[in-house]
């Protein structure tokens, strides 16, 4: 059994409407599939619906863009009420901000390139959570760079003169949200350090004791150590351990099930959540 539990759709960064996500998933043979758009769960009906048509077993989720002391976190959160208030409102205060940086950083970059903030609209999905992807895609169209790879490595870096913050809540409060909302948080790569800074291991040790889940262990952007130490958390907390692909459809290599999920940690999930439910 192939279990995804991390891709993404139009409604946030990836390239593909959602029911197209589910499409390619049960074209790739991915069974249970996790549709995770950043700070957003506008995807879940339409993935919903094509799921049950084409037989994948959809699980709703999301992935909550969090920070400490500047680092990015992602918490991926599965099977939670959407219409939980705290964790909406805050979720919704993340996407505000995100499109309010977004459209400064294209401030910054019409002062070097050709690209204003008309264009970049043009490559966003409805009801998409706006972010530095879609800046990258306007950047790819105008031929500034080859791909979203390039901008992010150099125009779009967290350590470039373009680079503006935005407001994300601190991933313990978000573990927390998540689980007031009835929800199942796993955190998303933890060890990505090919991505930037990645916070060290006591602050997953706050996250556990705030109700933290599991860790992402098997992700394309953790090497053979890296999925090694984690698995020695997991065990030292008593975590569950999950895999994913973190599919972007052409906005990223990832390809569907290239890491999975065992159906063991799929069922934990599932039997923890009270928020929302898997949908076969």
């Amino acid at each position: 059994m192939l279990i995804d539990l991390h891709t993404h759709s139009t409604v946030s960064d990836g390239t593909q409407a959602p029911g197209a996500v589910v499409a390619a998933a049960a074209e790739a043979g991915v069974d249970v599939l996790a549709l995770t758009d950043h700070d957003a769960v506008a995807g879940w009906a339409e993935a919903a619906e094509a799921a049950e048509r084409l037989g994948v077993v959809f699980v709703p989720g999301m992935e909550i863009s969090c920070a400490r002391d500047g680092i990015s976190v992602h918490l991926l959160s599965y099977l939670h009420d959407p219409t939980a208030e705290p964790l909406a409102a805050t979720v919704q205060r993340a996407r505000d901000s995100r499109a309010r940086r977004a459209k400064r950083m294209v401030e910054l970059l019409s002062a070097d390139v050709n690209i204003d903030w008309p264009f970049v609209l043009e490559h966003v999905g409805a009801e998409a959570t706006i972010g530095r992807p879609h800046i990258a895609d306007a950047l790819v169209a105008r031929g500034v760079v080859r791909d979203r790879t390039e901008a992010f490595a150099s125009m779009l870096s967290s350590r470039g003169r373009y680079y503006v913050r935005h407001y994300a809540p601190d991933p313990v409060e978000a573990v927390q949200l998540v689980v007031a909302a009835g929800g199942v948080p796993v955190m998303a790569h933890p060890a990505a350090s090919r991505r930037g800074r990645v916070v060290d291991d006591s602050v997953i040790e706050e996250m556990v004791g705030a109700g933290l889940a599991g860790l992402e262990v098997d992700h394309r952007d953790h090497d053979e150590s890296e999925r090694a130490h984690l698995r020695e958390l997991a065990s030292r907390w008593h975590l569950l351990t999950t895999g994913s692909s973190d599919y972007h459809g052409d906005g990223k290599p990832n390809r569907l099930g290239e890491n999975t999920t065992s159906p063991e940690a799929f069922e934990a999930i599932e039997a923890r959540a009270t928020g929302s439910s898997v949908v076969r």
